[in-house]
C-alpha cells in the first residue's frame, strides 16, 4: 500500500516492553519515533528534517533484482550516505533500509523459492548494510501469496517468508551490531492467511502495520482510510455502506487500526512488537451526497487532487468550502464540501495524538507513517506525536 520510492519510518518503540524473547530491542530507553520519508530528488535537504523528534529512519526502497538488494536509481546511494551523516549530530538516530514497497515487491516471490536464491538475497543485504554503515532492514513484501500491484506470487510464499526472515536474522545477528528488523504488513485481516507469524515474530523486531489505506478510491462508499477506531457495523446502520458491504459478504469490514492491532494480538503477537500506521495523506472521493456529511455514502470515483497533510492543512480544512467534521467512533476527521460533492478522510492532528495515546497506553512498540514529506513545517503531525510522547515521558 505504499508508493515507491524513499521513505523514513517514524517508530514509537516503547523498549522496556518485552520484544520475543529471540530478539532483544534495539532501541534507546522511552518511547520512540519511527517515519516514512519520500523526498523529492531535486530537493533532498536532510539537514531541515526534524531528526531529534525520530528515533527510527527507513530510506526505501530498495527491490530484489536479480535475487539481490539493489536500488534501481544511482541518485539513491548517494542521498542515503548523506542521510546517514546526519548521525553525527543525532546520534541516537537509527538509519535503516526497507526493500519492496506497492510497487517495487516483484522479485520477492521468486527470490524466496530456494534456499540458494534466498542465500543470494541475504548477502547482499549484509553487504548493503555494511556499505552504507546502516542499524537495520525493513521487509516491505507486498504482499506474500498475494497479488499486490500484481506481482508473482504462489502459495509456498507463506513458508517461504518465514524462512527468509530467518536467515535474514541469523545472518544480520552475525553481524554484531544487534541490527533492527522490521517487516509491514497490511492493515486487514486477509493478509495474514498468508503468512506464518508464530514463526516470523521470533526473529522480527517489531511489524509495522499499514493501518492507511483502509478505504481505497475504488471504493463504492466514502469512509475512513487511517482510522484509529474500531467501528461497527451496527454503527453504520442504514447507511449505502452497510448495504454494499453486506452486498459484498466481506464480515471483516469496516477496517480500523484498534480492529486489526487487537486481531493481531488475538494471535499471539506480542504487543511490544507491534507499529501502529498512519498515513499522512487523504483519501478522497466526487459525487458524494450531503447525507450523515457524506460519511458512508456512495461515490462516483476518487477525487484526484493531490491531498497531502499538508495541501489538506493549507487548501481544505475549513476552507474552499471544505467543512470539517469529527467522528467520536472512528476517532478521525473529515472533510465535506457540500457545494462541490467532495469528501476527504485523512489524518490531523487530533487524531494522531489520540494514536500516540494508545500505542503507549496499550503498551505497543510504536508508531510510524507513511510519509514525513507530506507533514507541514510547524505544529504539523510529527510535533503532535512528539508532544504526546513527551507527556507521557514526563
Amino acid at each position: 500500500m505504499k508508493k515507491s520510492g524513499l521513505i523514513i519510518l517514524l517508530l514509537f518503540a516503547i523498549s522496556f516492553y518485552a520484544c520475543s524473547p529471540k530478539v532483544k530491542s534495539s532501541d534507546d530507553k522511552g518511547v520512540s519515533v519511527m517515519a516514512y520519508y519520500f523526498p523529492r530528488r531535486g530537493n533532498f535537504n536532510p539537514e531541515s528534517l526534524p531528526l531529534q523528534k525520530l528515533t527510527h529512519i527507513i530510506f526505501s526502497f530498495t527491490e530484489v533484482i536479480g535475487n539481490e538488494m539493489k536500488f534501481k536509481n544511482d541518485s539513491s546511494g548517494l542521498m542515503l550516505k548523506r542521510l546517514v551523516e546526519m548521525r553525527k549530530t543525532n546520534p541516537n538516530l537509527k538509519v535503516m533500509i526497507a526493500c519492496g514497497g506497492w510497487g517495487g515487491s516483484g522479485g520477492f516471490s521468486e527470490m524466496s523459492r530456494t534456499p540458494e536464491t534466498r542465500k543470494k538475497f541475504v548477502e547482499s543485504v549484509v553487504r548493503f548494510i555494511k556499505e552504507y554503515k546502516l542499524d537495520g532492514l525493513d521487509i516491505d513484501w507486498e504482499y506474500p501469496g498475494m497479488i499486490g500491484i500484481g506481482n508473482p506470487f504462489i502459495p509456498d510464499d507463506k513458508e517461504n517468508f518465514s524462512s527468509l526472515m530467518r536467515e535474514l536474522r541469523e545472518s544480520l545477528d552475525k553481524t554484531g551490531k544487534g541490527k533492527v528488523l522490521t517487516f509491514a504488513v497490511a492493515g486487514w485481516e486477509e493478509f495474514f492467511n498468508h503468512v506464518e507469524l508464530d514463526k516470523v515474530m521470533p526473529y522480527a523486531t517489531y511489524m509495522n502495520v499499514m493501518s492507511y489505506d483502509l478505504a481505497g478510491g475504488d471504493d463504492h462508499f466514502t469512509s475512513h482510510h487511517t482510522n484509529l477506531g474500531w467501528v461497527k457495523m451496527e454503527d453504520i446502520k442504514g447507511t449505502p455502506a452497510e448495504k454494499k458491504i453486506i452486498e459484498e459478504g466481506d464480515s471483516t469490514k469496516p477496517y480500523s487500526a484498534e480492529k486489526i492491532i487487537s486481531y493481531c494480538m488475538g494471535k499471539g503477537v506480542n504487543p511490544g512488537q507491534i507499529i501502529i500506521g498512519s498515513g499522512f495523506y487523504g483519501k478522497a472521493w466526487i459525487g458524494v451526497p450531503p447525507a450523515n456529511d457524506g460519511l458512508y455514502q456512495l461515490n462516483r470515483g476518487p477525487w484526484k487532487e493531490r491531498n497531502s497533510y499538508a495541501v489538506i492543512r493549507e487548501k481544505r480544512e475549513n476552507t474552499n468550502g471544505f467543512i470539517r467534521h469529527w467522528d467520536s467512533t472512528a476517532k478521525a476527521p473529515f472533510l465535506y464540501n457540500p457545494t462541490d460533492s467532495i469528501f476527504v478522510s485523512y489524518e490531523d492532528t487530533v487524531s494522531i495524538r489520540l494514536k500516540t495515546e494508545y500505542a503507549i497506553k496499550t503498551r505497543l512498540g510504536g508508531i510510524m507513517f507513511w510519509q514525513l514529506g507530506n507533514d507541514t513545517p510547524k505544529d504539523g503531525l510529527v510535533d503532535a506525536i512528539y508532544t504526546a510522547k513527551m507527556k507521557f515521558q514526563k
